[in-house]
């Protein structure tokens, strides 16, 4: 198979955000914030997913099956295992607490560009099940997995920039209490 190269370092980067979502995690002193876990585990899942539908191609290869069938049985594999990811991120609680929490318009965009991304991967994926453009296969699968890590990072990116911002010493809040003794 001619992209080994490119689809393991597709896996490694994604393998760098579930990293990197530990960390966001382990610096929260473990999330417990719905926002914080809903958008660790889309990360999590989403690289994961990036991962083995990365290396699928690359071992399932290695039991000489190529051309359609090896394509066939990525996309498949893939299109199971994002419709997983989805029902298992969309059936945790977090999921539903943060979604009453969010206004019309904040869900309007995020769900647009959910969907920009979801709605052309799996397209992808269809129209390589579907045998459509045997030519394109390879192209569309890479395409399929290049546009999941582009989903991983643009949510690792919403994590990010969610984090509530550090006290500051001045800070009242961050004051230890004194029990009315003064120094």
């Amino acid at each position: 198979m001619q992209d080994t190269e490119m689809f393991l370092s597709l896996a490694e980067i994604a393998g760098v955000f579930v990293g990197f979502a530990a960390l966001i995690s382990v610096r929260s002193a473990g999330a417990s914030d719905a926002h914080e876990v809903t958008y660790i585990r889309a990360v999590v899942t989403s690289a994961l997913w990036v991962v083995i539908a990365a290396l699928a191609p690359v071992i399932i290869s290695r039991y000489d099956l190529a051309g359609h069938g090896l394509w066939l049985a990525c996309s498949l594999l893939a299109l199971v295992l994002l419709l997983g990811q989805w029902i298992v991120n969309e059936l945790a609680t977090e999921s539903r607490e943060i979604g009453a929490a969010y206004s019309r318009a904040q869900t309007i965009v995020l769900m647009a560009s959910y969907l920009s991304l979801m709605i052309p991967t799996i397209a992808a994926l269809v129209v390589v099940v579907l045998g459509l453009f045997p030519d394109q296969e390879p192209a569309l699968y890479l395409t399929a997995v290049g546009l999941g890590l582009v989903m991983g990072a643009l949510t690792l990116l919403l994590l990010v920039f969610s984090q509530r911002r550090p006290q500051t010493a001045s800070d009242p809040a961050t004051l230890p209490a004194t029990g009315g003794a003064s120094a």
